[in-house]
């Protein structure tokens, strides 16, 4: 049975054929049922976060770089390094890649035209270097291999550089918190609240919970979906290059706006950095780990850029934003920088990054 349900989460085949014989009124109500999994979910994990927080007094910045993005980063590392194992090691490199893209250019990018997001300048002075140092990194290593392949062969992000990835994400878990530790002065604590505090295993509870909701509702949401689009005639290619990358950047996306909603938008700032790090990190290194992965060409003249002029953008507006606020007009580039990636994916017809 456990490996059914194994099958179950990492085949897309599996929950396709399922949906496809179904009604589309049963879709329709499907896809009901999931955004409500996703909202309820967010809603509980902000939650629980916020408390969380305010209760171990660690900035919401930091919970959202660590137990948030590890929570919402987990299904693609999960499935990337399944697909690597049984034979598809080239959806990792895409999901790492792509997300990062939707991440930042998408929902950070919506976050700051929605609300004021405050920069903490101490923990993102620091982990915003990660941010982009992991993605420097896995693009100069790329650059390398392909400077150093062989006439004619692909080049390959093979075992080694996967466990090097695996050992630098221990590193950062570890100087994560030791950062937050030193910085514990910089929380505002607001004491206000203390008497209306969930207690800590309720907290957890809620993380975890509502982690599981959010992670299933996007599981089943993108292919009833994608079969719904299908029935009305929206062409596959286009379906593939946006209901995957979509789904990918789900849980990030239901965790910003439930955490604009209720006024904590740092937790999206944590998670979205955060995030970041672990798709290069986790997602690509554990994947890497399990198989090799082929590095195709169009991530070097198209997804490689646009994910470090992304992250290059952001890097800069921390170091611009001396009054501690992320501007309106910041994210409306982010967000052009990303309309303009998918545009350009259609109109040269390449390859997605999922």
């Amino acid at each position: 049975m456990e490996h059914s349900l194994l099958q179950w989460f990492v085949d897309e085949s599996l929950l396709q054929n399922l949906l496809v014989d179904q009604p589309t009124w049963i879709l329709l109500l499907i896809i009901v049922v999931c955004i409500v999994m996703l909202s309820k979910g967010a809603d509980w994990m902000v939650d629980g976060v916020v408390d969380l927080a305010t209760r171990t007094g660690m900035p919401k910045i930091v919970i959202g770089a660590t137990v948030v993005s590890l929570g919402t980063t987990l299904p693609e590392a999960f499935v990337s390094v399944m697909a690597a194992y049984m034979g598809n090691p080239g959806l990792a490199l895409g999901n790492g890649v792509g997300s990062i893209i939707a991440d930042t250019g998408l929902i950070f990018g919506l976050t700051c035209v929605l609300a004021a997001v405050p920069v903490n300048r101490y923990i993102l002075n620091r982990t915003g270097w990660v941010q982009v140092g992991s993605a420097t990194l896995l693009v100069v290593i790329a650059v390398w291999l392909l400077l150093t392949a062989a006439e004619g062969n692909q080049p390959m992000l093979g075992r080694p550089v996967g466990f090097f990835f695996l050992v630098l994400l221990v590193g950062y878990l570890y100087i994560t918190y030791v950062w937050a530790k030193q910085g514990g002065n910089v929380m505002v604590a607001d004491n206000g609240e203390a008497e209306e505090l969930r207690g800590l295993a309720l907290c957890w509870l809620m993380v975890t919970g509502g982690l599981i909701l959010i992670i299933l509702g996007a599981r089943v949401l993108v292919p009833a979906a994608s079969e719904i689009a299908l029935r009305f005639g929206v062409p596959e290619d286009v379906i593939a290059a946006t209901m995957v990358a979509f789904g990918t950047s789900l849980p990030e996306l239901m965790t910003a706006i439930a955490a604009v909603r209720k006024g904590h938008p740092e937790i999206t700032v944590g998670n979205i950095v955060g995030a970041d790090v672990l798709n290069i990190l986790f997602v690509i290194g554990a994947a890497a780990a399990a198989a090799p992965l082929a590095i195709p060409d169009n991530f070097y003249h198209f997804h490689f850029p646009a994910m470090l002029i992304l992250l290059l953008s952001f890097r800069a507006f921390i170091s611009m934003n001396t009054d501690g606020m992320f501007k309106r007009w910041q994210g409306v580039w982010l967000l052009s920088v990303y309309v303009i990636y998918i545009f350009l994916q259609y109109a040269l017809n390449i390859e997605g990054a999922h």
